[in-house]
C-alpha cells in the first residue's frame, strides 16, 4: 500500500478535496458539498480582510460547532490570518487570557459570549455578533501561501499555569490531516460525526482528516450520551473519535436499538484506554476498527496502534504514524534500549513551530535532535521487544512513596479492573513517614464498590502502590478539553486538606 501523498499545499485546499458534489459538512440543520464547502471558505475569508484584517493578524472564535466555527481554520488560513479557536465551554477570564495573549485583533462569538466580556477582557480585539455575521459577495481564492506560514494558535490546558498557545503552520495542519486520513483508512464514503471540541487539535482534525479523504463530517454539539448514540443512528455514522471519559459514558449507554452498527472506525486519544474499556468496545461494536493513538498538541499526533493488534497488545499505543517520527530518549539525549523506559520525543513535519510569545518555554521544550527540531513530550514511555510503544505516564505526575516510583495509570487500571469503580484518579499527597501517599478519588460502580476494590488491591497489588485512602465521587472533574481534570480534583483535594 502506498503512503499518503507527501505533497505540501497551503491548509485552505482541503476545500477542494472531495468530488465538487459530495457532502462535505452538516452544520446548522444544513449540508453543505464540497463546491459550496470551497465558496463559503472563499466568502468568508473575503469577509475577514474586508474587515480590515491583514495578513498574519490573529482572528479569535468563540462558539459552538456552527457552520462558521467549523469553516473559520479554512477561511482564515485563506485569507493568511491566524485561527485561535476558544473552547466554547471556557468562561470570561479564560478567554480574556486567551485573547491578550494571541492579541486577537477580532473576536467572533454569539452575543451572549460576549455580552460577558468587559472592555478589559477583550484586550485589543473588535467584537462581532455571530448573529451579525455576513459574508463577502466574491468568494476569495485558493491561496498559495508558503506551507510554514502559522496558521493557528492552540491554547493548550496545561497542568500548571496559564494556557499556551501552541503556533501551527499550514503544513502541520495539512501533514496532519493527510496523515490521519491515510492510516484510519478514510474515505469519501466515510461520515464522522464531530463531537469534541475544535479548540483542540484532536477535535479540529475530526474536521480536517475526514475533508482530506473526500468524506462528510456533521459538527454535533450534546448534552447527554443518549442524544450522541442517536445522533449515531440517524446518520449512520462511520467515524468516531473519542477520549477515555466520553469511551466510558458511551460503554454504558444504551445501544440495543441498534445504532452503533455503522460504525467502521473508533479512536482514542488524550489518555490511555484501560483494558476492561477496550474490550467493551470491542465486544459493543465487533465490526468497528479501534484504533488507540497517542499525540499532544506541541506534535499534532504521533503513534497508532494498528487495530489488528488491539485484541492481543491492548496495552500499547503502536509506532509512529505516516510524517512522525518518535524515539524513546534518555536524559541525554541518547536513545532508550528495548524495554529501557524514557522520554518520549517527537520530531518530523508534524512538530510545531513552538509557543507564541515565549522562547523561554519554548527552548526548554523544543530542541535539535537527529531529525532537526524535536519536541520533548514529558511523557514516560518504553518501546517493547515487539516494537510497539507502551504509555507510562507523565514524569511529573509520578507518585514517590516509600522510594518508589509508581505510575498513576497502573493503579487507575487496577482499580478500572476490579469492576468496582467507573473511572478513578490517583495522586500523591505529602505524607511524613512516605513521602507521599497514595490517594485514589473514584466513582463508584454497585454496591459494596470499597469492599470489593480493597480485596481486588490486595490480590493484584503490592503493598506500596495500594491506595492509603479511598475518596469517593458522584461525578469526577472534567476538563475543557474533555479529559478528566486531575488539577482540578487535586486542588480540591488541597482545599479539603487532604
Amino acid at each position: 500500500m502506498a503512503g499518503p501523498d507527501p505533497t505540501l499545499h497551503p491548509l485552505d485546499h482541503l476545500a477542494l478535496r472531495g468530488a465538487r458534489d459530495a457532502p462535505a459538512l452538516v452544520a446548522d440543520g444544513q449540508c453543505v458539498t464540497f463546491a459550496g464547502l470551497d465558496d463559503q471558505v472563499g466568502r468568508i475569508a473575503a469577509a475577514l480582510l474586508a474587515s480590515g484584517l491583514r495578513p498574519g493578524d490573529r482572528i479569535a472564535s468563540w462558539m459552538g460547532k456552527t457552520r462558521l466555527a467549523c469553516l473559520l481554520p479554512l477561511a482564515a488560513a485563506r485569507a493568511g490570518l491566524v485561527h485561535v479557536p476558544i473552547n466554547p465551554v471556557l468562561r470570561r477570564a479564560q478567554a480574556a487570557h486567551i485573547l491578550a495573549d494571541s492579541g486577537a485583533r477580532l473576536l467572533v462569538a454569539n452575543q451572549a459570549r460576549l455580552a460577558t466580556l468587559s472592555d478589559d477582557d477583550r484586550g485589543d480585539a473588535r467584537l462581532l455578533a455571530m448573529e451579525d455575521w455576513e459574508e463577502g459577495d466574491e468568494p476569495l481564492p485558493a491561496s498559495s501561501h508558503d506551507p510554514d506560514t502559522l496558521a493557528a494558535l492552540f491554547y493548550t490546558s496545561g497542568s500548571t499555569g496559564r494556557p499556551k498557545g501552541v503556533m501551527l503552520s499550514h503544513a502541520n495542519l495539512w501533514l496532519g490531516a493527510i496523515s490521519v486520513a491515510y492510516y484510519l483508512g478514510l474515505g469519501p464514503a466515510d461520515r464522522t460525526l464531530c463531537v469534541l471540541p475544535l479548540a483542540f487539535d484532536y477535535g479540529q482534525s475530526q474536521l480536517l482528516s475526514t475533508w482530506a479523504a473526500g468524506g462528510q463530517a456533521i459538527a454535533f454539539d450534546y448534552l447527554l450520551p443518549r442524544d450522541l448514540v442517536r445522533a449515531v443512528g440517524r446518520h449512520d455514522v462511520t467515524v468516531l473519535a473519542g477520549v477515555p471519559p466520553l469511551w466510558h459514558q458511551l460503554a454504558s449507554a444504551d445501544w440495543l436499538g441498534g445504532e452503533g452498527r455503522s460504525l467502521r472506525t473508533l479512536t482514542n486519544s488524550g489518555g490511555h484506554l484501560p483494558l476492561p474499556l477496550v474490550r467493551c468496545l470491542r465486544d459493543l461494536f465487533p465490526q468497528a476498527r479501534l484504533h488507540l493513538m497517542y499525540g499532544l498538541t506541541e506534535a499534532f499526533r504521533s503513534t497508532s496502534l494498528d487495530p489488528a493488534l488491539v485484541d492481543d497488545a491492548p496495552d500499547s499505543v503502536g509506532t509512529a504514524i505516516p510524517f512522525a517520527e518518535v524515539r524513546i530518549a534518555r536524559p541525554d539525549g541518547s536513545e532508550a534500549g528495548p524495554g529501557e523506559e524514557g522520554e518520549l520525543v517527537h520530531g518530523g513535519p508534524l512538530v510545531a513551530q513552538g509557543y507564541w510569545r515565549d522562547p523561554v518555554r519554548t527552548a526548554e521544550r523544543f530542541r535539535g535532535g537527529p531529525s532537526g527540531i524535536e519536541v520533548w513530550s514529558g511523557d514516560r514511555a518504553v518501546r517493547g521487544e515487539d516494537g510497539l510503544i507502551r504509555f507510562r505516564g507523565r514524569a511529573d505526575a509520578m507518585i514517590k512513596t516509600s522510594g518508589n516510583r509508581v505510575s498513576p495509570t497502573e493503579i487507575e487500571e487496577a482499580a478500572l479492573a476490579s469492576g468496582a469503580v467507573v473511572q478513578s484518579v490517583a495522586l500523591g499527597v505529602p505524607d511524613a513517614e512516605l513521602g507521599q501517599a497514595i490517594v485514589l478519588v473514584a466513582e463508584a460502580q454497585g454496591e459494596g464498590a470499597e469492599d470489593r476494590l480493597r480485596a481486588f488491591f490486595a490480590a493484584e497489588l503490592p503493598a506500596f502502590m495500594r491506595p492509603r485512602r479511598i475518596l469517593w465521587r458522584d461525578r469526577l472533574s472534567i476538563g475543557p478539553n474533555g479529559k478528566l481534570d486531575r488539577s482540578r480534583i487535586e486542588k480540591d483535594l488541597q482545599e479539603e486538606g487532604v
